[in-house]
């Protein structure tokens, strides 16, 4: 592809999806984000932030320390350059619990708003919620509670048919637990207090979506504990006897043998002893069903907020999926049409199941534009690794066997029987040798493919073939058709002549 092809592809997408930047400056951290492709699955380009804590000093003395604003304002005005130099036009930037509380707050807020950056002062109510979208867009159509644990406050946001239903923000944030740990004899008996004061935590029922920094350090020690084959916390869930446990046994932890931990900084390491004592009350009072842990939260909440109802309708696996695929030459329209001529290798078991098949098929015909000795890797970071959003583990594991049947392999890493079931894993390896099969026929091409039909009999696996395109009926076509019937237990046919490819063939079994 040449440069200018190239710049114009680029530019045609940025128009589509104009980049966004979310300023977000939190009681602990201030941080910009960058975010590129779909509204609906987007892609962070660029995450920087600076351990300010800003309300550090809050349970004291109430105000944010000279040096931390210092710290922070030398942060924004570096974000507003970039933001600048990028030509970044959508820009949100949002302080949250040591802004509203502290009370030079709205002095450093106009601090900020010298440096150009349109600063917003979210109320406790605004910033439970903007934290619960970020959960509503991570797992669509889910009910339950969230637990958003910043370093000045804990959100707690009831949420159902994609809206949140109930909201509260508790003085819980970990820069003032160790505090409150020190200064209360029964810190438990104060947590339950607060938590069983709000009146309709109980009555909403369903898991408890965790988001925040600390929690994911919580959710890296537990997947550690478990020997998780997976490396992102996004989706990983516990049970909640699980959970306490992990509680009892972080309450008293050392950081400094919590940070040899992958994915647990320094800061949160010390943070996650008081996190962990918060957990435990927190659960007996909210008694939720699990929990799952998000790395969606309050910026891409936010994002989320934004969209229309028809933004927010489209799955974002398969946006993400498509993102991600166009630029590698691997469009959603040639995998949707792979897809439906391998339909009949597909087990029928719902939507589920084929919006994971055309998220294969894609991602396999991407697979091709990569060189041959870096694919069996890419097939397993790209299901495994890579961050797609509602696609829970099972769904992982069946897009990376997938890949791997494109590959041509049956042979799948046994990590993937930790989360699939056998059932499960073939079903994905057939879908792959499918996508093998059409990118045989007629090397991707479309004309082939509406030229011929495959059709999966009781006894055979029949391949319908154009007299046009009898020639394409010859090694290696042939192996590829015997190695997917071998391993579908059927027997291989070829039948050319003038067929209408509109129509079903119902022919029985020799």
């Amino acid at each position: 592809m040449s440069s200018a092809k190239l710049r114009s592809t680029r530019w045609q997408r940025r128009l589509i999806h104009p980049p966004r930047a979310v300023v977000d400056i939190g009681s602990n951290t201030v941080r910009l984000v960058i975010y590129e492709g779909t509204g609906r699955a987007p892609e962070t380009v660029w995450n920087e932030k600076v351990a300010a804590r800003l309300g550090r000093d809050l349970s004291e003395t109430g105000l944010i320390p000279e040096e931390a604003q210092e710290e922070a304002l030398d942060a924004l005005a570096r974000y507003a350059i970039l933001i600048e130099d990028r030509g970044i036009e959508m820009v949100q930037t949002v302080a949250t619990a040591a802004a509203r509380d502290a009370k030079n707050g709205q002095e450093f807020l106009d601090k900020v708003a010298a440096l150009g950056l349109e600063p917003r002062l979210l109320s406790g109510e605004e910033e439970a919620c903007a934290s619960a979208f970020g959960a509503i867009g991570a797992f669509p159509g889910m009910s339950g509670m969230v637990a958003d644990l910043g370093g000045g406050s804990l959100e707690l946001v009831a949420i159902g048919n994609g809206e949140c239903i109930d909201a509260v923000s508790l003085p819980f944030g970990t820069l003032r637990l160790p505090a409150l740990r020190a200064q209360q004899p029964d810190f438990a008996a104060t947590v339950h207090d607060a938590v069983s004061n709000v009146g309709w935590a109980k009555s909403h029922k369903g898991p408890l979506f965790m988001i925040g920094g600390t929690w994911r350090a919580l959710a890296y020690y537990a997947m550690r504990e478990a020997d998780y084959p997976l490396t992102d916390p996004h989706g990983f869930s516990l049970s909640v006897d699980d959970a306490r446990d992990l509680a009892s046994r972080l309450v008293n932890a050392k950081p400094e043998e919590l940070m040899d931990i992958s994915g647990i900084s320094e800061m949160r390491a010390n943070y996650l002893p008081d996190a962990a004592a918060l957990l435990g009350p927190m659960l007996a009072e909210l008694e939720p069903e699990r929990l799952i842990f998000s790395s969606w939260g309050i910026r891409e909440g936010l994002l989320y907020s934004q969209l229309t109802d028809l933004q927010k309708s489209l799955d974002p696996l398969l946006s993400g999926v498509h993102a991600f695929c166009e630029p590698r030459d691997a469009p959603v329209t040639d995998a949707t049409r792979v897809a439906g001529w391998t339909v009949d290798l597909a087990n029928g078991q719902g939507k589920r199941n084929e919006r994971l098949r055309l998220a294969a098929a894609q991602l396999a015909a991407g697979l091709q534009r990569v060189e041959p000795n870096l694919r069996v890797n890419h097939a397993t970071e790209w299901a495994l690794d890579k961050r797609w959003i509602d696609c829970s583990a099972r769904d992982k594991a069946m897009i990376c066997a997938a890949l791997y049947g494109s590959l041509g392999r049956t042979a799948l890493p046994s990590k993937l029987r930790e989360i699939a079931s056998d059932e499960d894993l073939r079903e994905g390896v057939t879908w792959g040798l499918g996508f093998r099969l059409a990118r045989r026929l007629g090397a991707g091409s479309r004309t082939a493919l509406g030229n011929s039909k495959l059709r999966l009999k009781k006894k055979s696996l029949v391949l319908y073939l154009d007299e046009s395109r009898a020639a394409l009926a010859t090694w290696p076509l042939t192996r590829e058709l015997e190695m997917l019937a071998d391993w579908l237990e059927r027997k291989p046919k070829i039948k050319i002549g003038d067929f209408d490819f509109a129509d079903e063939h119902d022919e029985d079994d020799d």
